[in-house]
């Protein structure tokens, strides 16, 4: 899988992308990350990319000229090995417009364009669905953007979607392209060590739920235990249980609750199934049972 990441500070992203999974899986082969410096297409002496808004209003616009040009510029590389397109360097190209015929060029050679996402709070809300489809792509580009946002142009110059990962703001969109980046990468098959572990992740499984509590040594810390029958070795019971206080922690959850010291625990008052799903009681098969 390839995946480009667009922005003006492709500094915040050298750590983030050499360490643990991810860093890994580069070395690996398995992901092709790239990030790209949008102010390397801007023209001028200055490279300029923001400007005041039409209309006024306080802070500054991504300049649409930049941004355009740089996702071109990124689309046509993206496909020239498949069918033999030469891409312009930002210095060779002289304006805008050059890197627009080499991105229609590969567009039409190949039948469509890779997909271009604008992280923006306008966007279409990230979840564990949107992040499993994803996955499934071949290539997603994604542009991060900065002051005030983007000129509204871009969207319809580039036909990109739009992806917000929640109601709330940010200085730029680079932080918002590590959730994407991390969500997504790490449903990539052979980037985790095991990969039923993915399939067993809060929202991950068949009804959405958010995973209930878990434990691990020692089996007293501070005078709190850990639950029976997590240790009675009884997988067909533990899955039940499981699945019971995924279905606590979801609806409390959904209502908003904290579970601070003094309200009732996730532990306490279970809601009732019948049958605990099957995935969890496969995981539980390949568990080792806990010891005292």
């Amino acid at each position: 899988m390839r995946i480009d990441i667009l922005t003006l500070f492709p500094e915040m992203f050298t750590g983030f992308l050499d360490g643990s999974l991810l860093g890994a899986a580069r070395a690996s082969g398995l992901l092709d990350i790239r990030v790209t410096n949008i102010r390397d297409f801007a023209e001028g002496i200055h490279r300029q990319v923001d400007d005041r808004p039409f209309g006024g209003g306080p802070g500054m616009l991504l300049m649409p000229g930049p941004v355009v040009a740089c996702a071109e510029h990124v689309v046509a590389d993206g496909l020239q090995a498949a069918v033999g397109v030469d891409v312009a360097t930002p210095a060779q190209n002289a304006t805008s417009a050059q890197n627009a015929t080499s991105a229609q060029n590969a567009t039409s050679a190949q039948g469509a364009a890779s997909p271009v996402i604008l992280l923006t709070p306008g966007g279409r809300r990230l979840t564990q669905e949107v992040v499993e489809e994803l996955s499934r792509r071949e290539r997603i580009i994604l542009v991060c953007g900065r002051y005030e946002g983007f000129d509204a142009r871009v969207r319809t110059a580039l036909g990109a979607e739009e992806l917000s990962i929640g109601d709330f703001v940010l200085s730029g969109g680079e932080v918002a392209a590590m959730v994407v980046v991390d969500a997504v990468c790490r449903l990539v098959p052979g980037v985790l060590g095991d990969e039923e572990s993915a399939l067993q992740d809060s929202f991950s499984n068949p009804g959405r739920l958010v995973e209930g509590p878990q434990y691990t040594r020692p089996r007293e810390f501070r005078g709190m235990g850990v639950p029976d029958v997590l240790l009675s070795g009884d997988h067909g019971k533990i899955a039940k249980w499981r699945h019971e206080q995924a279905i606590v922690a979801t609806r409390r959850r959904d209502a908003g609750a904290s579970n601070r010291p003094g309200e009732p625990s996730m532990n306490q008052s279970p809601v009732p199934t019948k049958k605990a799903p099957e995935l969890t009681a496969r995981a539980i098969e390949t568990t080792p049972r806990s010891v005292p």
